[in-house]
């Protein structure tokens, strides 16, 4: 496959690199939350309270900062806000003592992720030639998923030398934050946008396409069935792998995959009908849910995780390059923030639902609706018809 003719903007590389520090923070801590969480006595309905309403709150705030970024000349000033609170709050849950403290510092940081998101996205998009997008989008999400890879191996480094420190561990994830937070601070550059809005805040819905809310729909279908991943962290536990030292290096190769992959689909889209690749992933992730329903051992279990990261490979460029193919170039940052939005406020009832269903009947039932609610997303995708943008109606009007 031919590289792309020119550089990625330097834009674009920064905010790779400020995922990359920024998820090397998160992912220090990530795949250990869910057993510290049922050490200070959650459950697994509290987990998904936790994960739900705390990526709900950051999908709200998505939706008024993508449309507000519309607005501004710049969307810096966004962008360096939202990576310095959770910068400061992550650490802090090396100090909690009771879910409810976690809780509160989950929510706050995603607040910040809800801040910067949709803004960061829509720069994304502004820096990049059309025929560039896909890969652009390939190359931050790769970039953040190496930096989740890294994450575990300084965790799992860590704890090997100083196995009761976990909240030792949680407090330095302050220094990859900082980091984070002084590179899109000083070296993030932008020109101001002589396309921003001057009229009134408003919600743009009509302008931004009838064919733009359908792709919504059925991302929030697939989003309903799409909870957090802690629960395969928790069923990677059932299955034998107790030893968080074990979990930690699958989360690393995990990411690891998701880092290669997403460069490599990213290339792909730009050639590719995204919609197509998007189907794909929904399906690998369909199979790869039925697949946890069933297994009864523990090497079973890896890799079916390990393949999971297949289905973040073949959607996460594919579903960006969508929102930017489908609306005006002026409507990006509330695209968006709407995109955002869905994906993250179905996450709420999704890690709720996931989690009572999980305690009330167990793993067969849950992971067996995750998979139905992502085969039903791709039949709702598969009726929207992207080939012309100036197509006003499509196959879903009729049906």
């Amino acid at each position: 496959m031919n590289k792309p003719s020119a550089p990625l903007h330097r834009n674009v590389k920064l905010l790779g690199w400020a995922s990359f520090f920024n998820d090397v923070a998160s992912e220090m801590i990530a795949p250990l939350l869910p057993a510290f969480l049922l050490s200070i006595g959650a459950g697994k309905l509290a987990i998904g309270w936790i994960e739900g309403v705390a990526d709900a709150l950051a999908s709200l705030l998505k939706l008024f900062a993508g449309a507000w970024s519309d607005r501004l000349a710049k969307r810096r000033g966004l962008l360096v806000t939202g990576y310095a609170m959770p910068a400061l709050l992550r650490p802090l849950l090396g100090l909690t003592t009771s879910w409810w403290q976690v809780f509160l510092i989950r929510s706050g940081d995603r607040f910040g992720k809800g801040i910067r998101t949709s803004a960061r996205d829509a720069l994304i998009a502004d820096s990049s030639a059309p025929d560039q997008r896909g890969y652009a989008f390939g190359f931050h999400r790769a970039m953040d998923h190496l930096g989740a890879a890294l994450g575990p191996v300084l965790a799992f480094l860590f704890l090997w030398w100083m196995p009761d420190g976990v909240r030792t561990l949680m407090l330095l994830a302050i220094i990859p934050g900082i980091i984070v937070t002084l590179l899109v601070f000083l070296g993030l550059k932008e020109e101001p946008r002589t396309e921003a809005a001057k009229e009134p805040f408003r919600f743009q819905i009509r302008e931004l396409g009838s064919r733009f809310w359908y792709y919504l729909l059925a991302i929030g279908v697939f989003s309903l069935g799409s909870s957090s991943d802690m629960f395969l962290l928790v069923r990677l536990k059932e299955l034998g792998i107790a030893d968080e030292k074990y979990l930690l290096a699958l989360w690393c190769v995990f990411h690891l995959l998701k880092s290669y992959g997403n460069i490599f689909i990213g290339r792909l889209t730009d050639r590719v009908a995204p919609q197509r690749l998007l189907k794909l992933g929904w399906v690998v992730y369909a199979l790869i849910y039925a697949g946890m329903a069933w297994v009864d051992t523990a090497w079973a279990g890896i890799t079916l995780f390990l393949l999971y990261a297949l289905y973040y490979a073949f959607s996460e460029p594919p579903e960006k390059a969508l929102v930017v193919k489908l609306v005006p170039a002026h409507l990006r940052g509330q695209a968006f923030g709407w995109f955002h939005f869905v994906t993250g406020i179905m996450l709420l009832p999704a890690s709720v639902i996931f989690g009572l269903v999980y305690d009330s009947f167990g793993a067969w039932y849950a992971f067996v609706m995750g998979a139905a609610l992502a085969l039903l997303a791709t039949i709702l995708l598969s009726l929207i018809r992207f080939e012309k943008k100036s197509e006003t109606l499509n196959t879903l009007e009729q049906h």
